[in-house]
């Protein structure tokens, strides 16, 4: 018996499946123009505040990196000419050194700057202008915004420039918080503070601060030497070890033999 051949589909079932079809093409347009309303919705709205957020933080990166490399630069540039200024000093020609460190010492507050003012002071001191030494000092122990050791320093060679005009109780006020075991500066602080209680008539106290300045190990050599012969002086030991100071020590005697 012969197949009968398949009734082809209903033309009614190929138009609802090309419609179907044409339908969902449509509807993914319609999300794909909701999305994109929404989208230029949200940037009318944030797009301006965004973006000037944006730029701004671009804006102040390039900033800082442009004041990040000013800053390097500068101090480069102030480090070659201190030492420049340093070198005109070391030949004997103080008045040009001095001008070269004037203009440098117009840069604030810096380390460069104010290192510039302590050698101008140092230059005054060389050429006998003792009070223009002593008020560029003064100036840079009183500057708050001046790196501390620096001011530090320039207290300790104010006094140390004006210590015969001034009086002794004067000169401990001045440097007793310096003049202490531990500080940076306690040995040359120290020995102001040493030679203003002699002056007093305090040799109770001078001696054992000379004492302390002799052993202090971080102290100069020199200025410890200095400070053992004021406290032998004034009848304070100031060597733990006097065979040892003196080069004297018996070396460690030999296991005796069997």
């Amino acid at each position: 018996m012969a197949l009968r051949p398949k009734d082809p589909q209903p033309d009614s079932d190929k138009h609802a499946v090309q419609k179907a079809a044409q339908q969902d093409v449509f509807l993914r347009e319609v999300d794909d123009a909701l999305r994109q309303d929404e989208m230029l919705g949200l940037l009318k709205r944030y797009g301006v505040p965004v973006l000037g957020v944006i730029v701004a933080g671009l804006l102040g990166l390039a900033g800082y990196l442009w004041w990040d490399h000013s800053q390097k630069q500068s101090a480069d540039e102030r480090g070659e000419q201190l030492i420049m200024a340093l070198d005109q000093v070391q030949a004997g020609r103080l008045d040009t050194g001095d001008r070269e460190l004037a203009a440098l010492a117009e840069g604030g507050n810096s380390g460069s700057a104010t290192a510039a003012r302590l050698m101008r002071a140092g230059i005054a001191l060389q050429q006998g202008r003792r009070e223009d030494a002593v008020k560029l000092y003064r100036e840079i122990a009183e500057d708050t915004k001046a790196p501390q050791p620096y001011r530090d320093l320039a207290t300790i060679r104010e006094v140390a420039a004006s210590f015969d005009s001034m009086k002794p109780e004067q000169v401990i006020e001045r440097l007793k918080p310096l003049a202490t075991p531990g500080n940076p500066w306690f040995g040359p602080a120290g020995e102001l503070v040493g030679i203003a209680y002699l002056k007093q008539g305090k040799e109770n106290l001078a001696g054992p601060l000379f004492a302390q300045i002799a052993r202090d190990k971080d102290t100069s050599e020199s200025l410890r030497g200095r400070a053992r012969q004021l406290a032998g002086l004034l009848g304070v030991d100031a060597i733990d070890d006097v065979a040892k100071a003196a080069g004297t020590a018996p070396e460690a005697a030999s296991p005796a033999q069997p």
